[in-house]
């Protein structure tokens, strides 16, 4: 597993991490509102984990809701646990495994912190945000985490086998996890294609169809629609407002932004909307996807929506696509009709000037 010029690889490096760690249980904590490459990876870091008598629970503090997802969890028999607030029992965990996230999109960082769980690995796609300091990070620029954590299985840490059904799913959900990420391979790097190559003998063809087909549910038809309709274009950018959802319609607002960006003389598409959660609280949660080769979403939104009090980015991004979650803090909470009314239109003006503003165009 040595890199060209005796060098070791990240998978070596990652090996060392893992290698006197018997018996100890990590928590791999994925996005609040985790994605298939999120999934994918975090079903490949406990599989490689279990070669070294290492547990591993999959954790994430938000909902699963995006039809996809759901397929993905039930046909592929990933098991996840979703993290409601309660505390987190001290010593139960010896590490902390992040993965296509850097700590920044999940509420379980602090808690983890808390009760003191170290963070050992983190293995994530995007810019890097400095939020955590690991033993070991592997933060590549390449379409999707699933290719990296492919590529640890390439040099050996899983030896796939066809007769381990186990393992034809791991290569089934890591390799939608490259093609979700990837927009269908458009957006791919080399590793990507050289992960996908290595991944498809392995794959179950018919459970990947299966999944990849799933039909829109009527929430996911009905925020489009709102979209449509609220959308103000600008310059070939397209802003969409979508009101109230609640948290388990959140997974709605990339389906639309991808929908948006389909129309015609679009190259970026945000869309964002106030995520409504059961305890109360209240999130602007808001999606961008662009086909302008010249607009880094990391940036682009990093530099619009700026910082919280804590340093923490508001928002950030990919290659062709980004996200952002803004705390609405005091302001949350039941509203009559038209106090809540006034507090979609504060909110909603106030984001379409940051993004005007941006853009560099008069409202």
């Amino acid at each position: 597993m040595d890199a060209p010029g005796g060098e070791r690889s990240m998978s070596e490096r990652l090996a060392e991490v893992l290698r006197g760690r018997e018996g100890e249980r990590h928590a791999v904590v994925l996005q609040d509102f985790p994605d298939p490459d999120a999934i994918s990876a975090g079903f490949a870091y406990r599989m490689i984990a279990s070669e070294f008598g290492v547990e591993a629970d999959l954790l994430y503090g938000g909902r699963i809701s995006h039809q996809e997802n759901l397929a993905l969890i039930n046909l592929l028999e990933i098991h996840l646990t979703q993290w409601q607030g309660e505390p987190i029992p001290k010593d139960y965990y010896q590490g902390a495994v992040f993965v296509d996230n850097q700590g920044t999109t999940s509420h379980l960082t602090e808690a983890l912190e808390k009760v003191g769980v170290p963070a050992l690995v983190v293995v994530d796609h995007h810019a890097e945000q400095g939020r955590l300091t690991p033993l070991f990070a592997d933060l590549r620029q390449v379409g999707a985490s699933a290719s990296i954590f492919a590529s640890y299985l390439e040099e050996g840490l899983v030896v796939l086998k066809d007769t381990y059904p186990e393992h034809r799913r791991l290569a089934t959900a890591l390799m939608h996890g490259i093609i979700s990420d990837t927009g269908s391979m458009i957006d791919a790097r080399p590793l990507d294609f050289r992960a996908a190559a290595f991944l498809q003998p392995h794959i179950i063809p018919d459970q990947l169809n299966e999944i990849l087909h799933q039909k829109r549910s009527h929430k996911v038809m009905e925020v489009i629609r709102i979209a449509l309709a609220n959308r103000v274009i600008r310059e070939s950018y397209c802003l969409a407002g979508v009101g109230y959802l609640r948290s388990d319609d959140r997974d709605a607002i990339p389906q639309a932004a991808d929908f948006l960006l389909t129309e015609d003389m679009i190259h970026t598409a945000i869309v964002y909307g106030i995520v409504t959660y059961p305890d109360g609280a209240e999130t602007i949660h808001g999606s961008l996807r662009t086909s302008k080769s010249t607009l880094a979403p990391d940036s682009f939104l990093k530099e619009t929506l700026g910082r919280n009090e804590e340093g923490h980015y508001y928002g950030g991004g990919k290659t062709a696509a980004g996200g952002f979650e803004i705390p609405l803090g005091f302001l949350s909470g039941q509203d009559s009709p038209e106090l809540a009314n006034l507090k979609w239109e504060a909110f909603d003006s106030k984001i379409q000037g940051k993004f005007f503003d941006k853009i560099g165009v008069e409202e």
